[in-house]
């Protein structure tokens, strides 16, 4: 530390490339090496709160589309406001105090089996939940009140066959791009709800190597969670073929 800047920048890249991402601080162990044990804890939670989130969020927001101005709707959109506004730190702690404190229902902190996994993954899925929903409304409607539907319509196709096989996969396209933008905030989300839930994955360890100044785990930990994040979106950029066909042509 007692180099110039960007001689120990040059230091680290070179290094980094051979493998080698320093040696951590607080743990006196390789920084890699500490990161790759806590990182499928992170993937299990950020992966979890995304099946939890697209599960709600989809039949969700179809659900207020083809029932327009209903009470579903209304409920559908005030459930994705308060998703969307409310802090996950906060979210996190109330779930302890009620699930796991009053009602003794499932553990608060810690990582097991599934049980273990739910009031995590709630509190980090609910904010895009509630993006997701109000993507999917609008998309749905707008893919509703376009002409092919209206010829499915008129071919005398069920609603459900329309739904189904015309408008979910036009609709997913956005869903996708929102969902690879957003992974990032899931990453970065995991950080504090691995504190309040005391969930042993790399943003616990993060936040106490910030504590220790441990400068090698934390830039370990940034650099392998940014190769992480570009990879995902890299899987989803190829699922674009999948879904629109016009993609592959061009």
């Amino acid at each position: 530390f007692n180099r110039p800047l960007y001689v120990q920048y040059w230091v680290f890249v070179t290094k980094a490339l051979r493998g080698d991402l320093g040696q951590s601080l607080y743990y006196k162990k390789p920084a890699l090496s500490i990161i790759v044990d806590h990182l499928p804890a992170t993937i299990e939670l950020t992966f979890a709160a995304l099946f939890i989130s697209l599960a709600i969020a989809i039949p969700l927001g179809i659900l207020s589309a083809i029932r327009r101005d209903s009470l579903w709707d209304y409920l559908g959109m005030l459930l994705a406001t308060i998703g969307q506004a409310t802090p996950i730190y906060w979210l996190g702690i109330m779930l302890i105090l009620t699930v796991s404190v009053q009602l003794d229902l499932l553990p608060s902190s810690g990582r097991g089996g599934i049980a273990y996994l739910v009031l995590p993954s709630i509190t980090l899925g609910a904010p895009l939940m509630a993006i997701v929903t109000r993507l999917v409304r609008s998309g749905m409607l707008d893919i509703l009140g376009e002409d092919y539907i209206r010829t499915a319509r008129a071919k005398g196709l069920t609603e459900r066959a329309i739904l189904v096989g015309h408008a979910m996969k036009n609709m997913m396209i956005p869903v996708v791009t929102v969902v690879g933008l957003q992974l990032g905030f899931l990453l970065g989300g995991a950080v504090i709800t691995e504190t309040v839930f005391a969930w042993p994955g790399v943003g616990r360890v993060v936040v106490v190597a910030m504590g220790a100044r441990d400068y090698p785990l934390v830039q370990a930990a940034t650099l392998l969670v940014s190769f992480y994040f570009v990879g995902i979106n890299l899987l989803l950029d190829l699922l674009y073929v999948y879904l629109d066909p016009r993609i592959r042509f061009a």
